[in-house]
């Protein structure tokens, strides 16, 4: 790999993948310095009068802003919220930044402000402050939107990070791989039929019901760009432990499936909205699944895999045809502009 400072910024740079990672650790990370940054978390942990506050931000600029199953301004909110409730903490207040390029239509524009106030009602947030900045015609693809959000931690609920061991369980909540696969045939008007709808939705109340469940978590996260993928690939290398996950076992809808065979594209690399996957105990894996399969964004939840005895930072895939595949972390960039 060529040397950070003879690259110029590519669209790989924004996947969640290998070059992301560089982008990160050799340009902002040295300038920055912060000990709660470099934990590289979706959202910081900070202290204010003897409580924790979790904090964090993040742009939108999705294409094409509407897609069934969603649109930029609920992606914006959810997105937000997400990254929230996958460090522990309740969601409570919103920021909300839109850059708009001159011409953008007023009635859309209200469209997707109503969408974000639905989504922010839907997680039990509230929106407290703003911004808007309007660009010369051309400048920006119509809009893009930045949400900062914050959190507080109820006693009990920060969850740990970093402290797997052999045989520690892997759920997800769900089929993987419809929110990026539903922009993407909304962007090349695929057709397919019916259609793949995202599975964009606020995930605070799942997060708190397996945090109920299972005391000992060990890790939560959503798995967003670069998909199910970029987070077992970080989890392992974070812990130096390796992780063996069950093709038959992963979840993904028939039209999911036959739309990435069409495309070329693998499931595990490929974003979700409205999914979390947690890395829970052994012994405390049957409460977590009872306790997510009550919760209707959960009912689909699954064993997908374990940590296994190996300590080389690996991702490993059982086959169906009983072989075993390296999953390694995205190199380049699958489908830009889902988020």
């Amino acid at each position: 790999m060529i040397s950070i400072e003879q690259q110029k910024i590519l669209l790989a740079h924004g996947s969640g993948g290998l070059l992301y990672h560089q982008l990160i650790e050799e340009v902002f990370l040295p300038v920055y310095g912060s000990h709660e940054l470099s934990k590289l978390n979706d959202a910081a942990v900070l202290q204010s009068h003897g409580k924790n506050l979790a904090f964090t931000t993040d742009s939108f600029v999705v294409r094409p802003r509407f897609f069934p199953g969603g649109d930029i301004g609920r992606l914006s909110v959810c997105g937000t919220v997400n990254d929230l409730a996958m460090s522990g903490a309740k969601p409570c207040w919103l920021s909300v930044g839109m850059i708009i390029e001159a011409g953008f239509a007023i009635s859309e524009l209200r469209q997707i402000a109503a969408s974000i106030a639905a989504a922010a009602a839907e997680a039990n947030v509230t929106v407290v402050t703003g911004d808007t900045k309007v660009v010369e015609k051309g400048a920006c693809d119509g809009i893009y939107i930045n949400t900062a959000g914050v959190g507080v931690f109820e006693q009990g609920t920060e969850t740990p990070a970093g402290n797997l061991i052999e045989g520690d369980k892997i759920i997800i909540s769900g089929n993987i791989g419809n929110h990026g696969m539903a922009v993407m045939a909304a962007r090349e008007q695929l057709g397919f039929e019916p259609p793949i709808s995202s599975d964009v939705a606020p995930l605070a109340k799942l997060a708190r019901a397996l945090i109920d469940a299972a005391p000992h978590l060990k890790w939560m996260r959503d798995p967003t760009r670069g998909g199910v993928a970029g987070v077992l690939n970080e989890w392992a290398v974070t812990a130096g432990v390796n992780i063996r996950i069950d093709e038959a076992a992963l979840p993904v809808a028939d039209n999911v499936t036959h739309a990435c065979e069409l495309l070329g594209l693998d499931p595990l690399y490929v974003a979700n909205e409205g999914k979390l996957v947690a890395a829970v105990p052994a012994d405390e894996v049957l409460a977590a699944l009872e306790s997510i399969h009550a919760q209707p964004l959960g009912t689909n939840a699954v064993v997908i895999g374990e940590v296994t005895s190996g300590k080389d930072g690996r991702v490993y895939l059982q086959t169906s045809f009983g072989g075993t595949r390296i999953v390694d972390q995205l190199k380049g960039e699958q489908l830009p502009r889902i988020c």
